[in-house]
Order: C-alpha cells, then structure tokens, then sequence
C-alpha cells in the first residue's frame, strides 16, 4: 500500500540538527494520519506522498517548515513577584492571551536573576533546521473513526 490521504503511516526516525547533533532519536515510532491532519510537518507529508513500506526518507526542514523563525519579540523580563517561589530555569507555562493578543502561548524560564525572570514564548527549536530522516514502517487504511476524528487511535495513536 502507498502512503495517500487517509492511510495510518508508521515511521522510524531520527532528528538531527544540521550540525548533526541528536534532537529526536526516534526512540518510539511515529504514528500519524496521512492527508492534512496536522500529525507531521506539511513539507515531510508532502516528501512521504507515494512512499511505501521500506522507503527512506530525509528531509531538510529549514526553520519556516518547522518551529519556526526566532522571534526576540517573544522574550521577556518580567518581576520575580509575578512568579511563585519555588521556580527554576528550564520550566515552562501558559500565559494567556491579553487584549491586543491573539494567541496563548508558552513559555520557558530561561535566567533568573535577583527580582527578575527572563521569559521566552520560543519554541526551543525555533530558528534551527533541522534533518529528518526516516524509514516507512507501515502504512495501513485509516479507519472511518481515525478520518471523522482526524488521528489515529490504538497502539502509538490517540485512546479515548
């Protein structure tokens, strides 16, 4: 079976940066619906179209195919009273939109210093290309619940 809309795809891969540093190392399968459902990065379901079980696959995402491009908008120094006291760098939350906003966002405690906390809303990845490389696993037809609910269920997928 080829990989087209509406198959379930089953991938083995890794991520890497273009420095060839680890990312991902794929230590689980990735399992997503195939055809627009927002399981894997547009350019990567574009590159899997037609592929069958076997074929490999690596694909260059440069940043606007992937988390992104760096936004120095997005990083903030905010009061230390702002934050409860037992936080550490590397943590993350949500903040909600505000008037002039559109979108909630999340956020990751990068410095602390004194009374203040540096905030970022970047992806960690954001501005990195990266290279994706896998090997199709398996390809399967969705089934009618997996295409109404727009992902996979059972085993690596979603469970109600």
């Amino acid at each position: 079976m080829l990989i087209a809309r509406n198959t379930v795809v089953t991938l083995k891969y890794s991520v890497r940066d273009t420095d060839g540093s680890p990312v991902d190392e794929g230590a689980n399968p990735l399992v997503y619906l195939h055809g627009g459902y927002g399981g894997i990065f547009d350019r990567i379901e574009e590159e899997l179209q037609g592929k069958a079980v076997g074929d490999q696959l690596e694909v260059k995402l440069e940043p606007e195919d992937a988390f992104g491009e760096y936004d120095a908008e997005l990083v903030a120094v905010e009061s230390r009273q702002l934050f409860p006291e037992n936080i550490e760098v590397g943590m993350q939350f949500e903040r909600g939109a505000e008037d002039d906003e559109s979108e909630d966002g999340l956020f990751t405690i990068t410095d602390i210093a004194d009374d203040k906390v540096v905030v970022d809303g970047n992806h960690p990845l954001a501005g990195i290309a990266l290279l994706f490389s896998c090997t199709v696993a398996d390809v399967r037809a969705a089934t009618a619940e997996e295409i109404t609910h727009g992902h996979v269920h059972g085993d690596h997928g979603h469970h109600h």
